[in-house]
C-alpha cells in the first residue's frame, strides 16, 4: 500500500481516484504544525498540497520513502524544488487544470479594464453618475500582444480573435505554423511590446522572466497602451509601472498578481486607472476541482511506475517537442534496462548515439529515459529527476551523439554500455503498427520487442543448438513465445533472443549454461 498524505484542504471530487484506488491508503490531515509534518511525512510515499503548506529542506529531510510531492495548482513556490530534486523526489503540478480559468479572467479583466467597469461601479455605488468619466474603448480592430504563449496565453488568442482583435504574440517555442493554426502573427519581444494596445504577460516567474517588463521595455511601447498580469507578480516591474502610468504613457493596467501578496497598500492603488484582483486566476469551483483530479492522476501513475507529464523539477519541454519524443520514451527507457543486463561488471561509460530524423531533435530527455532506464537495474530509487545525479555521483561518464545517417531506419537510437569487464550495445527503433523494436545487439541484426521477460544467449553457430535449448525450456515448462537468432558468418559466433512467459530459475539457468556451444546465458526483464 502506498500512503499518500494530504495537507491541505481537497475536495473528495479533487482526490476520488486516490480514495477509489486499491493499493492507496490516503491519509487527511491539515493545518499540521511544523511538528506534526515531521512526524507524518517520515512514512508518506506522496504529498499532496496546495499553497498553504510549506514544504521546506527540514520537511524533505526526514522524508525517508517520499516519492513525489504534489501540488494542486501551478505555483511551487511553498516547495523547496531544489532539495526534492537532490533527493530524487519528483515534484508536480497541474498546470491544465485551470487554463480556461485563467484565460477567462484576463479576459474578463482586459474588458473591465477597457471599460473602466470596477472605476464606474464605485462611482455609481456612492450616488454619482459620471457617464462621461468613464468612456472606454472598444476591443474591436485593437492589437493584443501576448508575450508568452503556452496554455493560458493560447486559449486567450482564441478569445481575442472571437472579438476581432488582431493578435501578435511573442514566445520563444512559437512554431510558425503553430502561429498560423492559432490565426496569430509572430513576432520578437521587442516588436510585440512596441504593436501591442493591449499587453498581456503569460510566461513563468524565472530569473530571466523577473522585471522582464521595465522601464526600458515601457519606453518600447505605444502612448496609452494598456497592461495585464494574470501570470505571476514579478513579471512586471511594478515600480516602473507606476511612473510609466503617472506620465501617460500607460493608459491603465489590470493586475491579478503582484510581487509580494498580499500586497497591502500597494501605491498602484493610489492611481485610478489600475483595477485589481486577489489573485483570482484560478479561483473558480471548475479550476479547483480539475488542479485537484490532475495532480491526484500524476502521483498515482509515479507511484506505479507509470508515464507521467507534468513533473517541474525536471526539464521544461515545449509541446511541440513533447509530442514528437513522446512515441520514444517508452523505448528509450527499455533499450537503457537492456544494455544494462546483457554486459556484466560496473558500469563506466553509456554512450548514447540519435541517428536519422531524430537526431535534428532536442533529445536530452530521452538520453535521461535511457540513463534512469540502466541505473534501475543497479540502483533503487533512480528515477528522471535524480539519474544524471546518481550518475556523476559514481563517475559514470554520460556520452550524448547524434548521427545524420539512418542505418536503415527512420529513426534510430543506439546505447553501448561499457563496463569494468567488457562493452555491448543495443539498437532499437520504432515500427509502424508494430511499436517499440529492438533491431540489434553488437554487430548481429534481430527484430523483436522489449518487452516482458526474455532470454539471451550468445552460442556457436551449429546444427542442434536451438533445439537443446528447447528441449531444456519445455523439461522446466517454459513456454517460447518467440524466438530470434542472429549470426555473421556461418559456424561462427551467433545470438538468440526468445520471449518466455515467465521468469527462470537458477537451476534453468544453470542446465542451460552446460549445453555444448553456449557461450552465455542472460534472463533479462522488461
Amino acid at each position: 500500500m502506498y500512503r499518500v498524505l494530504i495537507t491541505d484542504p481537497l475536495s473528495d471530487l479533487g482526490i476520488q481516484k486516490l480514495l477509489d484506488a486499491k493499493d492507496v491508503e490516503v491519509i487527511r490531515k491539515t493545518d499540521l504544525t511544523l511538528e506534526e509534518l515531521l512526524l507524518e511525512i517520515e512514512s508518506a510515499d506522496a504529498l499532496l498540497v496546495r499553497s498553504q503548506t510549506k514544504v521546506t529542506a527540514e520537511v524533505l529531510e526526514k522524508a525517508r520513502r517520499l516519492k513525489v510531492i504534489g501540488r494542486a495548482g501551478v505555483g511551487v513556490d511553498n516547495i523547496d524544488v531544489a532539495t526534492a530534486t537532490k533527493k530524487g523526489i519528483i515534484v508536480v503540478n497541474a498546470p491544465d487544470g485551470n487554463t480556461i480559468s485563467t484565460a477567462e479572467h484576463t479576459f474578463a479583466m482586459m474588458i473591465a479594464l477597457a471599460r473602466n467597469i470596477p472605476q464606474a461601479y464605485r462611482s455609481t455605488i456612492q450616488g454619482e453618475w459620471k457617464r462621461k468619466e468613464f468612456v472606454g474603448i472598444e476591443l474591436k480592430g485593437k492589437t493584443l500582444s501576448i508575450i508568452g504563449l503556452g496554455r493560458i496565453g493560447s486559449e486567450l488568442a482564441k478569445r481575442a480573435k472571437a472579438f476581432h482583435m488582431n493578435v501578435i504574440a511573442f514566445d520563444p517555442y512559437l512554431s510558425e505554423d503553430r502561429a498560423k493554426k492559432l490565426g496569430v502573427q509572430k513576432a520578437d519581444f521587442k516588436e510585440a511590446i512596441m504593436s501591442g494596445d493591449f499587453i498581456t504577460v503569460h510566461t513563468p516567474l524565472t530569473k530571466e522572466t523577473r522585471h522582464l517588463i521595465n522601464r526600458e521595455v515601457f519606453e518600447w511601447m505605444k502612448p496609452g497602451v494598456r497592461i495585464l498580469n494574470c501570470a505571476r507578480g514579478g513579471i512586471i516591474d511594478e515600480d516602473a509601472l507606476y511612473e510609466a502610468i503617472q506620465s501617460g504613457k500607460v493608459a491603465g493596467a489590470a493586475l491579478d498578481v503582484f510581487e509580494t501578496e498580499p500586497p497591502g497598500h500597494h501605491p498602484l492603488f493610489s492611481l485610478p486607472q489600475v483595477i485589481a484582483t486577489p489573485h483570482l486566476g484560478a479561483s473558480t469551483i471548475e479550476a479547483q476541482e480539475n488542479v485537484a483530479i490532475d495532480v491526484s492522476e500524476e502521483v498515482l501513475h509515479i507511484l506505479r511506475n507509470e508515464p507521467f507529464k507534468n513533473a517541474v523539477n525536471l526539464p521544461s519541454i515545449p509541446a511541440e517537442l513533447q509530442s514528437k519524443l513522446q512515441p520514444y520514451q517508452s523505448l528509450a527507457e527499455k533499450l537503457g534496462q537492456f544494455a544494462a543486463q546483457i554486459v556484466p561488471g560496473a558500469l563506466e561509460t553509456i554512450t548514447v548515439t540519435f541517428a536519422g530524423e531524430i537526431a535534428e531533435w532536442d533529445i536530452a530527455p530521452l538520453t535521461r529515459m535511457i540513463l534512469k532506464g540502466a541505473l534501475s537495474c543497479h540502483l533503487s530509487d533512480v528515477n528522471y529527476v535524480n539519474a544524471p545525479h546518481l550518475a556523476k555521483q559514481r563517475g559514470i561518464q554520460i556520452i550524448e551523439q547524434k548521427s545524420s545517417k539512418n542505418y536503415g531506419f527512420t529513426q534510430l537510437i543506439r546505447v553501448e554500455i561499457t563496463t569494468d569487464q567488457e562493452q555491448k550495445s543495443v539498437s532499437g527503433t520504432l515500427l509502424n503498427g508494430l511499436g517499440p523494436r529492438i533491431t540489434k545487439i553488437n554487430q548481429y541484426s534481430i527484430d523483436i520487442s522489449p518487452e516482458g521477460h526474455l532470454l539471451f544467449i550468445q552460442h556457436k553457430d551449429q546444427p542442434g543448438t536451438i533445439g537443446r535449448v528447447g528441449t531444456v525450456l519445455g523439461n522446466y515448462g517454459i513456454n517460447i513465445a518467440t524466438m530470434q537468432v542472429g549470426r555473421k558468418e556461418i559456424g561462427g559466433q551467433a545470438i538468440m533472443l526468445l520471449h518466455i512467459d515467465k521468469g527462470l530459475t537458477a537451476d534453468i539457468l544453470h542446465t542451460l549454461k552446460q549445453l555444448d556451444g553456449i557461450d552465455s546465458v542472460t534472463e533479462i526483464v522488461l
